[in-house]
């Protein structure tokens, strides 16, 4: 059976996208070192995203943009990230598994697994996939308004990014629905 792991990175922040990554491995082709992307370092994480980008039988990344968070709301921005990424790959799996609670709306056999970026090693894949793919365009975020610290925080709503915003202003990468954002403007 061929499996379809789905993880997202980058529901909390409060700015940049919410990236959704699917990952079909290669059975004859193992990779060493899958795990939940928040427990590898950053080093580990982007050796591992080159890895499975070049090993993987096939991947899909979709980026749900702070404009879409804002009109649909983060929840049903993440599902359809998800269905997206599904989309994109529908011809390629047999079953899809889904890290946390929820499931789209969609006609594709499936589940959703708690914690299953640490169970499922396709979860695993997606998991580093979205987290790496979200922290570069935070990275680049952070050259483009090097005053904002998103190189640090990558959006979070830290003590630093709250503080930054009052002092530099609300960006269009915010999300306005989120309450720190509303609040402001």
């Amino acid at each position: 059976m061929i499996i379809l792991g789905i993880d997202e990175a980058g529901r909390g922040p409060l700015s940049g996208p919410v990236v959704v990554a699917g990952v079909i491995l290669d059975s004859n082709n193992q990779i060493d070192g899958l795990g939940d992307s928040k427990k590898l370092s950053e080093k580990k994480r982007e050796s591992l995203y080159e890895i499975i980008i070049s090993q993987a039988l096939a991947y899909s990344i979709v980026e749900v943009s702070p404009q879409e968070i804002d009109s649909m709301n983060i929840l049903q921005a993440t599902l359809y990230g998800m269905n997206k990424v599904a989309d994109n790959l529908k011809d390629k799996f047999d079953k899809v598994l889904v890290d946390g609670n929820k499931l789209p709306n969609w006609s594709y056999t499936s589940g959703a697994i708690v914690k299953g970026d640490s169970k499922i090693k396709e979860i695993s894949a997606a998991s580093i996939l979205a987290k790496v793919y979200r922290d570069r365009i935070c990275l680049e975020n952070d050259m483009q308004y090097p005053q904002y610290g998103f190189a640090k925080h990558k959006g979070y709503p830290t003590k630093e990014h709250l503080e930054n915003m009052q002092k530099y202003g609300v960006l269009d990468i915010h999300r306005k629905s989120y309450k720190p954002v509303r609040e402001l403007l």
